[in-house]
């Protein structure tokens, strides 16, 4: 076995427990720390707690027949000093609102020490993040948010600047600058900040508040769970969040950050409640991580069409390993609000279950120049009972024009400044069980066709059960089941060692495809 340390704080470890497994480990493995026995897990990543600031730890990896697998050493972060919120006033109680009594412990925490969040329900509406701050939820403590509109304050969307030739972005909603709650974690302009723990974070949404009219602007847009705006280096660890108002966790125009072994949980009938949604974004790490949730797990954005424009900055370098997809319209999506583009996105060695699409691409006419995929790489993936592995849609029916001749239109346009393009896509080691609708559909712009799709050692079969439904959601697409791959407007299409089972018609399904080269 193969251990890597993948974050650590002055009170809590995570390691990558690398037995071959995906998302889980193959066996059940026992932890002793410093000797004596913490835990068992059967998860690739894994974290202990409890731990003491700057100090030396010795990390026994053993299964449960006594056989010793692996070790690792490694000393935990200093501490400058812990700030308990309740001797800042703070009862936990669930009724008191608490939200003041925790902002003072964050802004009185001076550089590398930690606001301690003791076991409890603390009700609050939005906290606001400090540099250099460490917030702990131990097990048992609770951040549970009020609903009520009247008690959150509003992040307008642009701010012109004094001088009259700037803007000043705050607030965001699917892709451009519009007035917003904020969320109930909100760092601006923040640093080196470590969010962690056992606890968890409640938004406490509902049909009866938040998810109400969720297409209607009620004086702001709904908040994030999670609000990162132009933040640099960020670690969140540990936490169970839920029930959030729209998407979970927001970075936006933010770097360096590490999204390490949490839950994310939202029902399935939640409109808008993605789990990660990094816009803008660069040097991502999500790994650990759990999803069960009603929207994308996560969705890979980088504004739309005034932003993209305005800022030109994609979203880049982005790892996800170690993960688990389940339930959620797609497990991975790019787009649609994508204009700034996106690309190096590598996600690998996780399993996706129960979702509507594996990869999902989308993007359409008017998303501009600078709206290029690039780089996109899946592999080592296991997929069981998803509906479509592989989807990409330049046709995506979005935005208030959507159904109209211009996107939808499958005759050949001129390219312009609205044109968005799809370049360079790598599908490797990939086992996927229990499809439905169809193995793989590509569908690119005739006047900007795909650059290259490369596909090798994938495995798709179908169930028996087969759901009829639609691969991509476009104007001309219609239900379908058991359909193998699907390819329109690609320059190059290259297969080596694809196996497709149980699909009714024809196994490759190519239009308008340059170069096939099979090996």
């Amino acid at each position: 076995m193969n251990i890597r340390l993948v974050m650590k704080t002055a009170r809590s470890v995570s390691l990558e427990l690398d037995d071959g497994g995906i998302y889980n480990t193959k066996e059940t493995y026992r932890i002793l720390q410093n000797g004596e026995t913490v835990k068992e897990t059967d998860t690739v990543i894994t974290s202990l707690y409890g731990l003491q600031p700057d100090s030396d730890y010795m990390i026994w990896v053993e299964s449960l027949r006594g056989e010793r697998v692996g070790s690792f050493v490694f000393r935990t972060d200093r501490e400058s000093v812990t700030l308990n919120v309740r001797d800042f006033g703070a009862k936990g109680d669930g009724e008191a609102d608490d939200t003041v009594c925790i902002q003072a412990a964050i802004m009185a925490c001076p550089a590398y020490g930690r606001v301690l969040i003791p076991a409890g329900i603390y009700r609050i509406t939005s906290l606001f993040l400090k540099s250099g701050v460490r917030m702990e939820l131990v097990k048992d403590a609770c951040l549970r948010a009020f609903t009520e509109r009247s008690r959150f304050a509003i992040f307008p969307g642009s701010v012109e600047t004094t001088d009259g030739k700037d803007e000043y972005q705050l607030g965001s909603w699917e892709g451009n600058p519009l007035p917003m709650f904020t969320g109930i974690i909100t760092g601006v302009d923040v640093s080196d900040v470590v969010i962690y723990g056992e606890g968890s974070i409640d938004g406490a949404a509902s049909y009866e508040n938040w998810w109400k009219n969720e297409k209607v602007m009620v004086t702001a847009w709904r908040p994030r769970l999670l609000f990162l705006n132009r933040c640099k280096n960020i670690r969140v660890q540990g936490l169970l969040l839920h029930d959030s108002p729209s998407w979970t966790v927001h970075p936006y125009f933010s770097e360096d950050l590490l999204f390490c072994d949490f839950a994310i949980e939202n029902p399935q009938v939640s409109p808008n409640t993605d789990g990660i949604d990094p816009e803008s974004c660069r040097d991502v790490t999500i790994c650990g991580i759990r999803f069960t949730l009603g929207d994308d797990c996560i969705a890979v954005k980088s504004g739309k069409i005034y932003m993209g424009r305005k800022y030109k900055t994609p979203s880049s370098n982005i790892h996800i390993y170690q993960c688990l997809m389940e339930n959620g319209h797609g497990a991975v999506t790019v787009g649609s609000e994508m204009a700034g583009g996106v690309n190096g996105l590598v996600v690998e060695k996780c399993r996706f279950y129960h979702t509507d699409r594996g990869l999902r691409i989308k993007t359409r006419r008017g998303r501009g120049k600078d709206a290029v995929l690039d780089n996109i790489i899946f592999r080592d993936l296991l997929m069981d009972q998803v509906m479509s592995p592989f989807t990409a849609n330049a046709f995506y029916f979005c935005d208030p024009d959507g159904r109209t001749e211009f996107v939808r239109s499958r005759e050949k346009y001129p390219v312009d400044e609205g044109t968005p393009s799809m370049k360079r896509f790598y599908f490797e080691n990939i086992r996927a069980t229990n499809c439905h609708v169809a193995a793989l559909w590509f569908e690119g712009l005739p006047e900007q066709k795909i650059e290259q799709m490369e596909m090798r050692n994938v495995e798709i079969s179908f169930a028996d059960d087969v759901k009829n439904d639609v691969p991509i959601m476009s104007e001309g697409v219609d239900a379908c089941s058991r359909k193998g791959i699907f390819v329109r407007n690609v320059k190059k299409l290259i297969l080596d060692h694809v196996n497709i089972e149980g699909c009714e018609g024809e196994l490759f399904e190519l239009h308008d495809v340059d170069e096939v080269i099979q090996e």
